[in-house]
This record gives C-alpha cells, sequence and structure tokens, in this order.
C-alpha cells in the first residue's frame, strides 16, 4: 500500500472519527462527570468495538444484512432503544459532581456495545471500505484498520477532554445540568435521524 492510499485513508477516518455522533456526545458527557481516565475506558471500548465492526464490514458482514431478512431493521431498533436510554439517562442528570467516584460510568462494553448499534460506525465502515479497499482484501483492511484505531482513539479523546475542561471551567450544576440535557436532545434527536433517515 502507497502513501497515496495511506493519506487519504487517514483523512478519512480522522472525518469520519471526531465528527459529531452519538459516541462523540457520550464521551463530552462523561469529560463533564467523571474523571477522565474514566473516560477514556469508554473510549478504549468504543474504539476496539468499531476497529472490530470496521473488519467485519470489510469481510462481508454488511452484505449478510441484506440476506437476513428484518435483521437490518433489528439492528436500528436496538439502536434507538440503547441510544434513547442513554438520551434520558443524561437529562435525568442534576450537575452535581459529588466528590467520591463511585458513580457508574460508561465504560469498556458499552463504548464497545454502542458501535455495533451505532448507524454513523455503520456507514462509516461500509463506505470507508468500499472506497479504500478492494472487496474482502484482508491485507488492505487490516492496514485501513491499523491507520484507523489511534486515529479514531484520539478522536473520541478529544471529545472526553472537551468534557474535562468544561467540567473544570463551569462548575455550576446548573450549567452542567444545562449542558446534559442539550446533549441529551442531540442524542435523542440522532434517534430520529436512525429512524427516518
Amino acid at each position: 500500500m502507497t502513501l497515496s492510499m495511506i493519506l487519504p485513508m487517514s483523512a478519512f477516518a480522522l472525518a469520519a472519527s471526531i465528527s459529531p455522533g452519538p459516541v462523540n456526545l457520550v464521551c463530552l458527557s462523561s469529560g463533564t462527570r467523571y474523571p477522565v481516565p474514566r473516560g477514556l475506558v469508554f473510549v478504549t471500548g468504543a474504539t476496539l468495538g468499531f476497529i472490530a465492526l470496521f473488519i467485519a464490514v470489510g469481510l462481508g458482514l454488511y452484505s449478510l444484512l441484506g440476506l437476513v431478512p428484518g435483521l437490518e431493521k433489528l439492528l436500528r431498533w436496538a439502536g434507538v432503544a440503547f441510544l434513547l436510554y442513554l438520551s434520558i439517562r443524561l437529562a435525568r442528570d442534576s450537575g452535581h459532581l459529588p466528590e467520591d467516584d463511585a458513580r457508574p460510568a460508561p465504560g469498556f462494553a458499552t463504548g464497545a456495545l454502542m458501535q455495533w448499534l451505532n448507524p454513523k460506525a455503520w456507514l462509516a465502515s461500509a463506505s470507508g471500505i468500499g472506497a479504500y479497499t478492494s472487496a474482502n482484501d484482508l491485507q488492505e483492511i487490516l492496514v485501513f484498520a491499523s491507520l484507523y484505531l489511534p486515529i479514531c482513539w484520539l478522536s473520541l479523546a478529544s471529545w472526553v477532554y472537551a468534557g474535562a475542561f468544561l467540567r473544570r471551567h463551569v462548575q455550576q450544576p446548573v450549567v452542567l445540568a444545562t449542558i446534559n440535557r442539550v446533549l441529551a436532545v442531540l442524542l435523542a434527536a440522532s434517534c430520529l435521524y436512525l429512524l427516518f433517515g
């Protein structure tokens, strides 16, 4: 694989990873609510979950959706249910930041699962594989995945750090609660895209 292919693959990975989407919004929220290391656990799960999805799509998983009746619809509804659950949790958050670290945070498994239920991840995988690799060429898929891995992790981590910045500079619970409610509305709006987009 030449540099002329690696640069466009990397640019695609950056654009797809750093642009707003459901996982990015949860990363931002994690940064406002939890210590950065706990947000980075979610980021790691989301990154590895995406890379597993990316490789699976590259090896033909996406075409399976067309072969199994109702599978695409089932995935869509599962994604909607999961995103609505996360939106409700965000909307109900008071904005108070207790001193202890006993609060449950979205973890590794949540991050990985969220990517498999995230339409943005499916579209990024399918379009990236289609644009930059030959069908089912494992070597090309693995090279692309190895480029995507650090770019995705750093992109998602930047959203956690943006949330941590907000947390440091906005200590008033009413402001944090407002931020969480805005994020909840945006997350719920992504459900409309899933259903009608």
